[in-house]
């Protein structure tokens, strides 16, 4: 828990100070909430307890966004600060080689998945001719 919550804290840390971000937190200035709630779904996402489910219900991340604009910008401005977290959070020696990279591996696909400005559902299948 202690990593996940050292991760979320220099993302928020980013995004606290980020103009295009700041203002999709309704809670803002004040991120406690979103810091609590990004904490608790990473650690169940990896592995951890249920307090997000306890807590929350099903993470339905797309609908929970849903409500605020993402596009590009505000997927790229996300992984900029949520890379610079990662990088920092795994410079810890305990952390074990490539847990970087397989945070990685989640964090860009799902930002994307998160984008909401291209209609629904979002797909990057083309069309097939036949």
């Amino acid at each position: 828990m202690e990593f996940f919550e050292r991760l979320v804290d220099t993302f928020y840390e980013g995004v606290a100070t980020d103009e295009v971000l700041l203002p999709l937190y309704p809670e803002q200035p004040d991120l406690t909430g979103a810091r609590h709630r990004l904490t608790l779904f990473l650690a169940q996402y990896w592995g951890g307890p249920t307090t997000y489910m306890d807590e929350r219900g099903h993470p339905r991340l797309r609908m929970r966004h849903f409500p605020f604009h993402v596009g590009p910008l505000e997927r790229d401005r996300w992984l900029v600060h949520m890379a610079a977290a990662v990088e920092q959070a795994c410079a810890d020696s305990a952390v074990p080689d490539g847990v970087a990279d397989e945070l990685m591996a989640y964090f860009v696909p799902a930002a994307e998945h998160l984008r909401n400005d291209t209609g629904l559902p979002i797909s990057s299948a083309r069309p097939t001719s036949g």
